[in-house]
């Protein structure tokens, strides 16, 4: 017995997905991306330890861990310590699986862009992209934020 062929043989098949289509936007931004692994190593963490390790305001924290917890990442409990208010921040099941699956995206995105670049081989970009003289002016950045609503 023959096994199929792999898809990549077959003309007009569809090419594999690029890895970068198994990023989640949710855990993919660097702060709730830090949340998560930060999280991950320990039972709870402090709020204002997050806060710290991540350089951000109370305000901006506050705004990811809504997020995280709205998507049933994380728990945040309120409470005292002696005397002083404490809000604790531990990862879910959910929020691990998560984790896990972004970490193997960007593993696979990696993976491919090591083995593109180590030579102009399927997959590379070398010689195929022409950039012009203005690629990174001020102009070009200012309409690329445009683009995306960033101005």
């Amino acid at each position: 017995m023959t096994t199929p062929p792999d898809s990549s043989d077959v003309k007009g098949a569809d090419p594999p997905p690029h890895p970068t289509q198994a990023l989640d936007d949710t855990v993919h931004q660097r702060h709730r991306l830090g949340v998560l692994t930060i999280t991950a190593e320990a039972e709870r963490v402090e709020f204002t330890y997050l806060r710290d390790m991540l350089s951000l305001t109370g305000g901006n924290l506050s705004r990811h861990l809504a997020v995280l917890e709205g998507a049933g990442l994380i728990d945040v409990t309120k409470g005292y310590e002696g005397r002083r208010p404490r809000t604790w921040i531990a990862i879910t099941p959910a929020g691990r699986t998560a984790l896990a699956a972004e970490l193997g995206a960007l593993e696979a995105l990696v993976l491919r862009h090591r083995r593109s670049s180590q030579g102009a081989g399927r997959g590379s970009l070398a010689g195929q992209v022409e950039t012009t003289e203005n690629w990174d002016s001020p102009d070009v950045n200012d309409g690329i934020a445009e683009d995306f609503g960033l101005t």
